[in-house]
């Protein structure tokens, strides 16, 4: 089964002991599992040992530059929703080493970094972020597509294939993604409106539902590949019934209802043609420019490099390091930077992500899941940005 097709029928049920032994499954075919955990005030992707280790009973309240945690009235798992860390951190991680370099005998060798290449298992991987898992396949390589033309962007252009990130290649191939299918949104969600949630529909080896209430406490399992079906087999489970589909649906039904903020369509077109609009200078106003935005944004991928070298001047290093397009040093060139004034860096991002990111890569950079609102200090909502420009136009056609 291929695992970027759509998700399968759901075909089976588990309940907590399942989970807990395929936590364990994974764990004994050599994968580190990571899933959500409780940590220093927020719910945080590190290592799960078993169901144990998962926030039961807890719930993110989020909104525009707030975010805190909440006991629930009951005892699911996976009630919270996405926090300030993306599973990009795992497969690009902050900070990486490109090579290092020895002086010796008058002379000086480069090597590359032997590092083994880790093996995790990813738990709780909502709709959102397998969407931008997806966009990161691209950006990084992994997903060939035909090269970027002067034509209009189209659903099927893209640039990926072209340049490879072997790095990522290497720690993207050793990934198994368990995902869990949300049944509640945050107040910051809008991923209906960019077509990524909340159920996953592809992507996946098993996609997870958790049904709860009346005295249940299971979960639906939806096989998207061969793994995943063998992981099922190693399971205690019974097959799927009428009745779990529909509590799946409900499930589904709500966390869609509760999408309160939605992109207004057309947008890439919409700040195409709008990039001297008065409304950057306004948002300018009260953006700090701190990069919190880019930092849990799970597909921006920009970075700078640092070289260091020891005291002694025989050994150097070069490290690739996450860095972000609200830095004044990022557009720096010979002279000075490009993007001297908050409103041009601001416009810089949100126009790449939402507009030019359709055709270098084929889709928007954007897939809903209101990270960059809920981390913003002072709450800027791209959705509202957007409709700001739209709305000063006139009445929508």
């Amino acid at each position: 089964m291929d695992p970027n097709e759509p998700g399968a029928l759901p075909s089976a049920v588990i309940d907590r002991d399942g989970l807990d032994a395929l936590i364990a499954t994974l764990a004994a075919r050599g994968y580190q599992v990571l899933g959500p955990r409780l940590e220093a005030g927020a719910i945080v992707q590190g290592p799960v040992g078993g169901i144990d280790d998962l926030p039961e009973g807890w719930l993110d309240v989020q909104d525009g530059g707030s975010y805190r945690l909440e006991r629930g009235a009951g005892s699911a798992l996976f009630a919270h929703v996405v926090g300030p860390h993306s599973w990009k951190r795992w497969l690009y991680p902050p900070k990486q080493a490109l090579w290092r370099a020895e002086r010796r005998d008058g002379g000086f060798t480069v090597t590359a970094p032997d590092e083994a290449v880790p093996r995790y298992a990813f738990l709780g991987v909502r709709a959102c972020e397998l969407a931008a898992i997806a966009i990161q396949d691209r950006v990084f390589g992994l997903d060939a597509a035909p090269p970027v033309t002067d034509d209009p962007p189209t659903d099927g252009a893209a640039a990926g294939g072209t340049f490879l990130d072997p790095g990522y290649a290497a720690r993207r191939a050793e990934v198994a993604l368990i995902a869990v299918n949300c049944g509640r949104a945050a107040s910051t969600c809008f991923c209906v409106s960019m077509d990524t949630g909340p159920r996953a529909t592809g992507g996946y080896d098993l996609a997870l539902t958790e049904l709860i209430g009346d005295g249940r406490h299971e979960f639906l399992v939806e096989v998207a590949s061969e793994l995943g079906a063998e992981l099922l087999g190693t399971l205690a489970h019974r097959p799927a019934e009428t009745a779990d589909i529909k509590a799946a649906e409900a499930a589904t039904r709500r966390a869609t209802a509760q999408n309160r903020r939605a992109m207004v369509p057309g947008v890439a077109e919409l700040l195409e043609a709008n990039r001297e609009h008065r409304r950057w200078d306004e948002v300018a106003q009260r953006c700090l420019a701190c990069g919190n935005c880019t930092m849990v944004c799970p597909t921006c991928f920009c970075t700078t490099v640092e070289d260091t070298t020891d005291l002694t001047g025989r050994h150097a290093e070069r490290w690739r390091v996450w860095d972000s397009c609200y830095s004044l040093e990022f557009s720096y060139i010979h002279g000075g930077p490009v993007r001297t004034e908050t409103s041009a860096r601001y416009r810089h991002w949100i126009t790449h992500k939402l507009s030019a990111w359709h055709q270098q890569f084929g889709s928007s950079g954007c897939t809903g899941c209101g990270r960059c609102i809920t981390w913003c200090p002072v709450g800027i909502d791209i959705t509202e940005e957007a409709r700001a420009i739209r709305d000063s136009q006139g009445p929508a056609r």
